[in-house]
């Protein structure tokens, strides 16, 4: 957020959480969505004194709420000091502009709520490129509210003071300006991140992309698996911009593995768009492990809306065990792996693996990313998944190319290397090597 409302949502500020459900809207229940608006106000430092789930039958278009929801919101906010009030649902500029005039406090939706952690977690330039964005998109959208409040958004991201229909415009176009600016900046971003791909591609190794949802455990997951130390705490989106780092697995000498940022429910337009970038390290992977929290009560509702912004990726359709639809590209392999295995109690956790021996279309993995449990078993699992269409091949190669010597042995596995006499360009030798298929037509290819 600009600097005068960062003022306003300040670390250890006494937040209400409303909930406005809609009839028949959302897959979450409104106990587990007001667990996770809690979540996702703590990530930020805020203290939060109450959290209520209020239902909507009609939403109001200057309020969203009744005026009698309003006034319990306000006795709410007063019995329990509360001087920020946080809407888990989205709220249009007018809404936010009325009820911080009738409340007579700070209103942030879920929009802001998270582009303000976003914006606090963002590490690398990219990160930042992609929060200010998203942020512009969202801060464009609330040059309608009053004069008062236009006046209180001056700072941040240059806004110009001074109430006036020219002020506004001028507003507009500088952030019409930034935001264009931005977009070159980021499409220089892509191009760079595509080359580094290009030529990962060229000298690679197979890609494992850990995705799930926000706070399933991935970064602990990562570091457990890589020993690197990226930041892995109890937070909702405690990792933002994506890391990669080499792994070891049974059949395969070198394999990256990606952690990339949580999904969570009704992710904001703007940062869907802004962080696609980000995400593409999901399309260019060759296996993913979808980090589940087993332990959550909301873990099926979770999983699809995982699954809802993998298949707006147009990754989904290759889920190990499944058949594909005729005619379809074939999709980006899955592996669930389900975490926080040390959280469940004995009957649940058996309840679960006959669950698990039941579902042989699906390939599932129970793990612990805390204890370790399971993660031996998830090597070979991943190991099997990146070999699993490897035969073995024999080739007679000349002792003095070392590409296509150094190629065989990065990314195959050679089972056999003999002297085979000599030959037109001197000592021979024959390999049997076991190796993927894509592997061979790449191979072939040099």
């Amino acid at each position: 957020m600009n600097d005068e409302l960062k003022g306003e949502v300040t670390r250890g500020a006494r937040a209400l959480v409303v909930y406005p459900q809609m009839r028949g809207k959302g897959d979450l229940d409104p106990e587990a969505r007001l667990e996770e608006a809690k979540g996702l106000a703590l990530a930020i430092g805020l203290v939060v004194a109450d959290a209520v789930a209020i239902p909507i039958r009609e939403p109001r278009a200057g309020t969203l709420f009744g005026e009698g929801q309003i006034q319990n919101i306000g006795t709410a906010c007063e019995l329990n000091e509360a001087e920020l009030i946080i809407v888990d649902g989205s709220l249009s500029a007018i809404q936010q502009r009325n009820l911080e005039e009738k409340l007579k406090r700070k209103v942030i939706d879920r929009t802001g709520l998270i582009l303000e952690i976003f914006g606090e977690r963002a590490a690398t330039a990219e990160g930042r490129l992609q929060v200010e964005l998203a942020h512009l998109d969202y801060q464009a959208g609330r040059l309608v509210r009053s004069w008062t409040h236009l006046e209180r958004q001056r700072g941040g991201f240059g806004f110009l003071g001074g109430p006036g229909e020219t002020q506004i415009e001028a507003d507009r176009r500088m952030i019409r300006d930034r935001m264009a600016k931005i977009r070159r900046e980021l499409e220089q971003v892509r191009r760079t991140r595509g080359l580094h791909r290009d030529r990962r591609e060229k000298a690679p190794w197979p890609i494992v992309a850990l995705v799930g949802y926000t706070n399933a455990g991935k970064s602990t997951l990562f570091n457990r698996l890589t020993g690197a130390g990226v930041m892995a705490q109890d937070l909702l989106f405690a990792t933002l911009d994506p890391t990669m780092r080499a792994i070891r697995l049974p059949g395969v000498d070198k394999a990256i593995l990606s952690d990339t940022v949580g999904f969570i429910s009704d992710l904001p337009t703007q940062l869907v768009a802004a962080f696609r970038a980000t995400l593409e390290e999901v399309t260019a992977a060759d296996l993913i492990l979808h980090v589940r929290d087993i332990a959550n009560p909301d873990t099926d509702a979770q999983k699809r809306q995982v699954l809802d912004v993998l298949s707006d990726l147009g990754v989904l359709g290759g889920e190990l065990g499944e058949d594909a639809e005729e005619g379809a590209e074939p999709g980006i392999p899955i592996i669930e792996l389900w975490n926080k295995w040390d959280l469940l109690g004995p009957e649940h956790a058996e309840k679960l693996r006959e669950a698990i021996a039941h579902r042989e279309d699906e390939a599932i993995v129970p793990i612990s990313a805390v204890t370790g449990e399971g993660c031996e078993n998830l090597l070979e699992v991943v190991g099997h998944a990146l070999t699993a269409d490897s035969k073995v091949y024999s080739f007679l190669i000349p002792a003095a190319d070392g590409q296509r010597l150094a190629f065989l042995h990065a990314r195959g596995e050679v089972i056999s290397e003999e002297d085979a006499g000599e030959g037109i360009d001197g000592p021979l030798l024959r390999l049997q090597v076991r190796l993927a298929e894509r592997e061979l037509g790449r191979f072939q290819a040099l």
